[in-house]
């Protein structure tokens, strides 16, 4: 029997919630098997309020014992870093290693001086890190939160005309990395007034279950991604998918009937949105997916852990 670790999560909280939805549900996912685990946040955006939480991260720690340091993205790695935080495992995040020049390089000077072990979230990411020691962990998917509800119950909760087919792009999009402009253009390819095109924004994470059971089709068209859970929790809930092959998302789907991966093509975009459209049975993208329920991956990092006590 594996021993009960203490865990310090170190993350930014600087999102409208605070912290992430994907680092507290980890962190919940490590409590569900016995760990302790307390949740450091990182508030205050730009350079200014990650150096000013070094100082307030070190008197932190200092005052506190943890058998292990987890810090999520790198910058909070880096800050972690800085505040003597350790031993540190550091999982980084799509946006990581795929922005700045400037920020790849720092991930690998301080792999190589402070970081016990490094987490991306795919095998793209690894080779695009360049860090060949790196665990290849995705997030989980929390499955009995991710599962079917009645889709008439769904529709409610959004608001959706029930009368309509509706295709859900299951992102903000002012983000400009999630390439909204192609959903849109493919979009309106299909030229219709049955169908609708939903976007998310400021929606509370406990209502995705509601808005990925309620939409016909899940679309994803980013410009980059490293593991987007998005698509994994739609596949938890059995829906049908339109998404470009970036990141993971070829391996995730997989050969799901009713789920397709597209290149950056807006006419190819249209026809298989089309096809999932008219696509009649339910997938069983759940079952596609069951090695990344949640616990399955506390496991794993528990495991990773417990080689650093």
């Amino acid at each position: 029997m594996n021993p009960k670790v203490n865990i310090l999560f170190v993350s930014s909280g600087n999102s409208k919630n605070g912290i992430s939805p994907l680092v507290f549900n980890q962190g919940n996912s490590l409590i569900q098997l016995g760990h302790y685990v307390t949740f450091f946040t990182i508030k205050g955006k730009g350079m200014k309020g990650y150096i000013k939480h070094i100082f307030i991260l070190r008197n932190f720690i200092k005052n506190n014992s943890y058998d292990v340091i987890h810090a999520h993205y790198s910058l909070s790695a880096i800050v972690t870093a800085l505040a003597g935080g350790k031993p540190l495992v550091v999982s980084l995040m799509g946006s990581d290693v795929k922005a700045s020049p400037l920020l790849k390089y720092l991930i690998k000077v301080f792999n190589f001086l402070f970081w016990r072990k490094v987490i991306v979230k795919s095998q793209d990411m690894k080779t695009s890190c360049n860090i060949e020691s790196a665990y290849v962990i995705p997030n989980g998917v929390n499955f009995t939160k991710f599962k079917e509800y009645s889709k008439n119950e769904s529709i409610k909760i959004t608001g959706w005309d029930k009368n309509k087919q509706h295709i859900l792009f299951a992102a903000n999009p002012n983000r400009k990395e999630k390439n909204y402009q192609l959903a849109n253009d493919a979009f309106k390819l299909l030229n219709t007034k049955n169908v609708e095109l939903h976007v998310l924004v400021d929606i509370p994470h406990e209502q995705m279950p509601a808005y990925f059971n309620a939409a016909d089709v899940i679309i994803l068209t980013s410009l980059w991604e490293g593991s987007p859970n998005v698509i994994k929790e739609a596949m938890a809930c059995n829906c049908k998918i339109v998404a470009v092959n970036v990141g993971d998302i070829k391996e995730t789907i997989g050969d799901t009937d009713g789920c397709y991966v597209t290149n950056f093509d807006k006419r190819e975009i249209a026809i298989c949105l089309k096809k999932a459209l008219e696509y009649t049975d339910k997938p069983n993208g759940r079952a596609h997916i069951a090695h990344l329920d949640s616990e399955i991956i506390a496991k794993k990092l528990t495991n990773i852990y417990i080689e650093n006590l």
